[in-house]
């Protein structure tokens, strides 16, 4: 088996410089030559709270995406890092980090918005991290999560079936939560960190909470599974400003035990289709419009089975090709058996890397 392709450091995939938002050819073109399935984890959240450090840990590193160590971020826009998948041999581990939610010095909470819209759109599997505890400060915190159905279009209009088609396209849903100090109980019942998150979803009853209630219901409803990590400060005070430099015997037994079990549920993709989304939201963003899935997969749709029709015809035409020194056959019989054998294969190389659109697949 050929080796899976591993970048020696992360390329920023989408550029933000504030006001506009671009996407890297560079990374793009890295994303469309990788042949392997992919996962793609995203992290979201605050700025400052060491999103960069967890996604250098699930890249099996303790640097790669920069580290800051003053009050001001250090990450912009949307950074890529492709590595060989550490629990699935030939595989390709996606990790986009993002830039911090609000952020003082941006002052525009629409890019903000635009950057966790983009994250949830990109990725297989969406983390999310703070510090302390899930109380309702943290949850309101989470409000981008309110504005999904503003920024993403689906073409269902029925609530129920709009409902069902985002859990079947939008990511799974993990919350990591830093510096946890607290005991998981209720009741005096110990808990499972999937049981502690669920407890603070769970809805109020009654007009009242109605605010309340509405971020948790988008994180309920919008996210078709939900787990929960918990994790001890990594390492003492005096070391957190140098977190890229510290060895494993500097970190804490407690945080290398839970960072052991942390690894969000992901499903795969294909990195050349991860490539043409990144472009197109992108692209209809800055357009001013909003970014719809149903016309994106068309889209896709279109460039993937393109793409494949003509590796189809490769394949057929080299099969063919293999064949000439027996031409012209003895019998008409013997060349369309020697036609159907390479069309067959051409079908297969068609299929494994179309998109299933019966509709585009019949037309081409």
């Amino acid at each position: 088996m050929p080796p899976v392709l591993s970048m020696p450091r992360p390329l920023c995939l989408i550029e933000n410089d504030g006001s506009d938002l671009r996407v890297n050819e560079e990374a793009k073109n890295i994303l469309c030559r990788i042949s392997e399935p992919v996962t793609v984890v995203a992290i979201v959240g605050k700025y400052r709270t060491g999103k960069s450090f967890l996604m250098n840990r699930l890249a099996g590193s303790n640097s790669g995406f920069p580290l800051g160590s003053s009050v001001q971020s250090k990450t912009k826009g949307i950074w890529m890092w492709c590595r060989p998948h550490p629990r699935t041999p030939g595989h390709v581990l996606v990790l986009l980090d993002t830039e911090g939610l609000g952020d003082v010095e941006k002052g525009d909470g629409r890019n903000d918005s635009w950057i966790f819209c983009l994250a949830v759109l990109l990725c297989s599997s969406l983390v999310y991290n703070s510090f302390g505890t899930i109380d309702q400060q943290a949850i309101e915190q989470l409000h981008y999560v309110t504005e999904l159905t503003k920024v993403i279009t689906l073409k269902s209009s029925d609530t129920r079936d709009a409902a069902a088609e985002r859990k079947s396209v939008l990511p799974s849903f993990t919350w990591c939560v830093r510096d946890f100090s607290l005991l998981l109980e209720r009741d005096g019942r110990k808990i499972t960190e999937d049981e502690y998150l669920m407890m603070s979803l769970e809805l109020r009853p009654g007009e009242d909470f109605t605010v309340y209630n509405l971020p948790r219901r988008c994180i309920r409803s919008f996210f078709h599974s939900h787990k929960c990590f918990v994790f001890d400060r990594p390492t003492s005070k005096k070391n957190l400003h140098r977190l890229d430099e510290v060895t494993e015997n500097e970190l804490e037994p407690d945080f290398l035990g839970e960072a052991e079990k942390f690894y969000p549920p992901s499903c795969c993709l294909s990195s050349a289709v991860l490539g043409h989304l990144s472009s197109l939201y992108v692209d209809t963003i800055r357009s001013g419009s909003v970014p719809s899935m149903d016309n994106a997969v068309l889209a896709l749709a279109e460039i993937e089975n393109k793409g494949a029709l003509e590796d189809a015809l490769s394949r057929y035409e080299c099969e063919m090709a293999a064949h000439s020194h027996t031409f012209p056959t003895e019998t008409e019989l013997e060349f369309y058996l020697m036609h159907w054998k390479c069309r067959r294969g051409a079908i297969m190389v068609f299929k494994a890397r179309s998109l299933n659109d019966p509709v585009i697949i019949h037309h081409h």
